[in-house]
Formats: C-alpha cells, sequence, structure tokens
C-alpha cells in the first residue's frame, strides 16, 4: 500500500477557519469504504486545549469521526492499535523540536511509519510539515530560525510558512547556500506539498496565490525553483 504524507506549510482549519479546501482535500485521500476517521496530534502546542478545540470545531462539520491523541493523558496503553485504526493523522503546528522528543520517548517515531505503510494518511502544518523530512527550517528556539534533524521519512529539508514570516524565505536560502541545510521544499501559507512513497505527487493551495518552491544550492548562492501549484476549488 502506498505512503501518503501531506505537509501543509500554513493553512487549514487553525489558520483560515472560513476556508476548508486543505482540511477536505486531506479527507479525500483517505481509504474509501468507510467514513474517515482522524486523529489529531497536537504535541507541538504542548496539547493546547483551545488548539484542540478548534480542531473538533472544524472537523465536526466534515464527513469524518474525529479524536485526538493526548501523550500525557493517553486514551490506551496500545498507542500503535489506536494510531492504526485512524484513516487521517494531522499533526498541529507548534515546537518540533519538543515535538519529536515527545514523540521518541513515547515510540511515535516508528508507530507513525508502520501506520502509513498500512494506508493512514500522514499530514500535518508547520511542526506538523517539516517533521516529516530530513530536516528542517525551525523557530522552535525562541528568536531565531534554525536547522533541525527531524525523521527523516521523506528526504531532504523544508520550511513552512515561506511567505508568511519574514526571515523565512532568507534564513532558507542561507542555510542551504552555506550547506548547512539539503535541497529542499518550501511551501507558502496555504500550500501544502502531498508526498507518495517519498516522491512529490503534486502541490495544491487553498488560495490562488500560495505557493511552493524547490530550493538547491547553487555555488555560493541558492536556487529556488516554482512547483506547480494547483488551486484547489
Amino acid at each position: 500500500m502506498s505512503v501518503q504524507i501531506i505537509a501543509l506549510g500554513g493553512g487549514g482549519f487553525s489558520m483560515e477557519p472560513d476556508n476548508p479546501l486543505l482540511d477536505q482535500y486531506l479527507l479525500a485521500q483517505c481509504r474509501p469504504g468507510r467514513r474517515p476517521r482522524v486523529c489529531f496530534l497536537p504535541q507541538a502546542s504542548g496539547e493546547s486545549p483551545a488548539y484542540i478545540i478548534n480542531f473538533y470545531q472544524a472537523f465536526q462539520k466534515l464527513d469524518c469521526r474525529a479524536s485526538h491523541l493526548s501523550l500525557f493523558q493517553p486514551p490506551t496503553a496500545d498507542l500503535a492499535g489506536f494510531l492504526a485504526d485512524q484513516d487521517l493523522i494531522f499533526v498541529g503546528g507548534g515546537n518540533t523540536r519538543s515535538l519529536l522528543a515527545l514523540w521518541r520517548e513515547w515510540g511515535l517515531d516508528a508507530i507513525l511509519p508502520a501506520v502509513a505503510r498500512e494506508g493512514v494518511v500522514l499530514a500535518g502544518i508547520s511542526a506538523g510539515a517539516i517533521c516529516w523530512f530530513e530536516q528542517g527550517l525551525t523557530d522552535s528556539i525562541p528568536g531565531r530560525l534554525t536547522v533541525l534533524p527531524c525523521l527523516g521519512y521523506l528526504s531532504g529539508s523544508a520550511t513552512p510558512h515561506y511567505d508568511g514570516e519574514a526571515g523565512r524565505r532568507p534564513q532558507y536560502h542561507a542555510c542551504i547556500a552555506a550547506g548547512d541545510l539539503l535541497p529542499g521544499y518550501a511551501f507558502d501559507d496555504g500550500a501544502a506539498g502531498h508526498f507518495v512513497d517519498g516522491a512529490l505527487l503534486r502541490c495544491v493551495a487553498s488560495r490562488p496565490a500560495a505557493r511552493a518552491c524547490f530550493v538547491t544550492r547553487d555555488g555560493a548562492a541558492a536556487a529556488e525553483t516554482p512547483l506547480p501549484t494547483t488551486y484547489l476549488v
């Protein structure tokens, strides 16, 4: 079965509450045959109650069954079984470094690729987008954007909020030009990359101007190549 990972640079229910296009796109990728089960992983935000409530309010309007997984009050000892019973796992934004530390402690770094191989779609926004790559550009450390080793399910590096935060684009270019970051994907707010078996299938967007790029090293500089991006309507 194909492994699907969808990385959102921004948008979705937490950033565009009146624009469900990306959330609907995620649900459309789930296995047919039953009402999709969607599980929210909020660890990057410290399991913020407000963020969890926003998730339920958004996805209860869609044709799915919503749940969330807490690692501070786990619903079961069998986390692998709980996650394997989902159709879509959506990872929220926040602190990527803390997210990865919690996941590794609880074994989710091994559980998530296993359930993905069984057909569960993995997706996420911001921290929940870059976590899947070998490296990400993160603001996990206050005051600066730094390079972070991530899970490595997808090759290369990634950054979210490419057009939404003033320092993102120049710092991503600088890190790639210096060789500190692997070449990789930059996603605007409202843009997402859909990967199947490790390869980019398509880029989609919830607003017409949102785009994705692939950034490589070109001598002592970085080179940016726009990727075809489909506006979801």
